[in-house]
């Protein structure tokens, strides 16, 4: 694509990096076939090809964003697709990360937008906050009819019927502190802890550190780590996501320089896509591009860690089916697809592969929230393909997958960790069957 941009505005990075890949894009329209919205709405503008002549326009005529921009950035999802599928390698997360924080510079927004925007931007990062709001929103759930019959406050109605009914107690995982070995030792790694997982689903951390532990790995929770930015910098609150980035970042040297590190393992893969970008979200950083880039390197999700290792043969050979449901952010962000699947049949269960796979669940962060209404038809679109597919339960491995998909079907859905921890000794997950023979042979 043929760019005009002026030697001056070049002298942006965000405006240099954005006309390179700008360049890449030799509008083939591949992308618009995996694109969500375009497959669900139909619209170019709402296309990875549209959204980026959108970006160009605005960003090489120097332009505020406008409304029909704002409109059109704010209903993707960043699941990218696109990118997957791109055969000239454009690097449209990057481009659309760029296009949000101009719109969060040079755009004012209706007034209950920027409220419920910065309500998310306040809670959702912080254990605490969100422990607390999710505990204040049983009070509010009486109130979503109200909140959907007015278009402003569709998003609060969306977060009520999300929020759980009621709030799992707080794990003791998630402190600070090591959880040794019970094994001979043969590595040591971190893990993230995480916002918004260790509030909705603290079993999970719980699962992999039991995992872990009985494998001969000892793992540390590091003190001060938090949230991974990711929410923020999918809003366009650059700043906000790179001072999140830098507290990390800070941390994970410390236990790497000190004690040494073998991984740094997530277990969210829409974490692991931004913090596999560190390096690249803190280059312009001379005091942190160098430790964000080695702390980009050691990021791990947790099937990827655990493929590296040898594993023991099944102590629970379940012979399940599991539909496996790949976020968007582990096989289009991180470009994980074999390692999850390979993992669970391994461990004994009968892996089936819903159709339009490729496709996300709608819930992308707080999207489920800001755009409920594409959300929820995308939820539906995926929760069909999921149960056509006959199996008893759904793995996969992002809290934001579960929870949306969780929304909408009657199917137990668990972390795909869990299922691994269940085969390899650990306690069966909650609300996961017991196998058929287990349940004969106790009669």
């Amino acid at each position: 694509m043929q760019t005009n941009f002026t030697p001056e505005q070049l002298q942006d990075p965000g405006v240099e990096e954005s006309e390179k890949i700008l360049r890449k894009c030799v509008h083939c329209g591949f992308c618009t076939a995996t694109c969500p919205t375009y497959v669900t709405l139909g619209n170019e503008l709402d296309s990875p090809r549209g959204r980026i002549y959108l970006i160009k326009d605005m960003l090489e005529n120097g332009r505020a964003a406008d409304e029909q921009v704002v409109k059109h950035i704010d209903r993707c999802l960043s699941c990218l697709a696109c990118m997957t599928t791109c055969p000239s390698g454009v690097n449209y997360m990057h481009l659309v990360d760029n296009a949000r924080a101009h719109i969060e510079k040079t755009y004012k927004r209706p007034m209950m937008n920027r409220l419920t925007r910065a309500l998310l931007a306040f809670v959702l990062p912080y254990p605490g906050r969100f422990r607390l709001a999710l505990t204040v929103a049983k009070l509010g759930r009486p109130l979503v009819p109200l909140f959907k019959s007015i278009a402003a406050l569709k998003p609060i109605a969306a977060m009520l019927e999300l929020a759980p009914k009621s709030v799992p107690a707080k794990s003791r995982f998630a402190a600070p502190g090591s959880h040794m070995p019970e094994t001979s030792k043969k590595g040591r790694v971190a893990i993230l802890t995480g916002c918004a997982q260790p509030v909705l689903r603290p079993g999970i951390n719980e699962a992999t550190i039991r995992l872990l532990t009985r494998l001969g790995i000892e793992v540390v929770v590091p003190r001060g780590e938090g949230c991974c930015g990711s929410l923020v910098h999918h809003m366009g609150r650059e700043e906000a996501a790179l001072e999140s980035a830098r507290r990390n970042v800070d941390v994970w040297i410390r236990e790497l320089d000190t004690a040494g590190l073998d991984a740094i393992v997530i277990t969210a893969s829409g974490c692991g896509t931004t913090i596999k970008d560190y390096g690249y979200m803190l280059r312009l950083d001379p005091d942190y591009k160098v430790k964000a880039a080695r702390v980009s390197a050691l990021t791990k999700d947790v099937t990827e860690y655990l493929a590296t290792l040898t594993l023991p043969a099944p102590e629970e050979p379940a012979g399940l089916s599991v539909a496996y449901h790949s976020a968007c952010s582990m096989q289009h962000g991180q470009k994980i697809t074999r390692q999850p699947k390979d993992l669970l049949r391994t461990a004994g269960f009968v892996v089936r592969d819903p159709a339009e796979g490729h496709l996300c669940c709608g819930s992308a962060g707080t999207y489920n929230i800001m755009q409920p209404e594409i959300a929820r038809t995308l939820r539906d679109r995926k929760v069909k393909n999921i149960e056509a597919t006959g199996a008893s339960i759904i793995a996969t491995g992002n809290i934001g997958c579960i929870t949306q998909i969780a929304s909408g079907s009657k199917l137990p859905i668990v972390h795909t960790v869990e299922l691994l921890d269940w085969a390899y000794g650990g306690p069966r997950p909650e609300g996961v069957p017991a196998p058929k023979s287990f349940l004969q042979a106790a009669e």
